[in-house]
């Protein structure tokens, strides 16, 4: 599904991703730890395709196609979903009327007639209760007023409207207390299928244990310097990174 290949890439001229190779099969949950500064969150945004990042060498290839040839536009049509790390308000623009150009804009680009009104309506109801949504979070511009697990909640509901392939969780368990988490992480886990598959970003062993990562990478200083099972999550949670960087020395 997704294949990175010696990728390099920088922001304001200053390296940041030394060589990242990555790949993500169908179906499968990476995660991606490492301290502050590593990359993770510039490789999210080089995959996204947020113009302030340089790439300046390497390939990606998602589901067959040049994903850096891309727009970032085409990049989420072609089913690339970011959660942020922290979710901008919008003012003045619903979540209804949001969601509904984000849908037929997706169906427009693999031409397909837009949604009715009707049918776009039920699919909202079935979804916002994946993720307890509550209706009246739904009914207000996005993320306007909303608390921090309320926003990152609305972000698994855009997912779920959105069904991706490839969903980026860019610290998605950042500032959520415990029942927030859960139901972040139980939303996302009902969304789930052998076809779609995830890389999460995080500090903590906390959210890997309700998603239960199939692959683990440690990120340090643009590389990813080791790889394994769920157990490396752990023992990072145990020991910290320090002795990673003592193997790597």
């Amino acid at each position: 599904m997704l294949e990175i290949r010696d990728l390099y890439a920088s922001i304001n001229g200053k390296e940041i991703l030394k060589g990242i190779n990555l790949t993500v099969n169908p179906g499968e949950i990476h995660a991606l730890m490492g301290q502050n500064g590593a990359g993770k969150s510039t490789l999210s945004n080089v995959l996204v395709g947020n113009p302030a990042y340089e790439v300046t060498s390497g390939t990606v290839m998602f589901n067959g196609k040049n994903l850096l040839e891309m727009s970032p536009e085409d990049r989420a049509h072609e089913g690339l979903f970011l959660s942020f790390q922290h979710p901008v308000e919008i003012p003045g623009v619903s979540m209804v009327n949001f969601m509904r150009a984000a849908i037929n804009a997706k169906r427009k680009y693999h031409q397909q007639e837009p949604m009715s009104a009707a049918d776009f309506l039920k699919m909202m109801r079935e979804k916002r209760k994946v993720v307890e949504l509550d209706s009246k979070l739904a009914n207000r511009s996005v993320n306007e007023g909303f608390s921090g697990g309320e926003k990152k909640r609305n972000e698994i509901f855009q997912m779920a409207m959105l069904e991706p392939t490839l969903s980026i969780l860019d610290e998605t368990d950042s500032g959520l207390d415990v029942d927030a988490l859960r139901i972040v992480a139980e939303g996302f886990n009902k969304l789930r299928t052998p076809e779609t598959s995830a890389l999460v970003i995080t500090h903590y062993q906390r959210l890997l244990d309700y998603l239960k990562p199939d692959v683990v990478h440690v990120l340090m200083n643009g590389r990813i310097v080791k790889t394994g099972g769920p157990e490396l999550a752990m023992e990072i949670e145990n020991k910290g990174f320090d002795w990673i960087k003592e193997e790597i020395d």
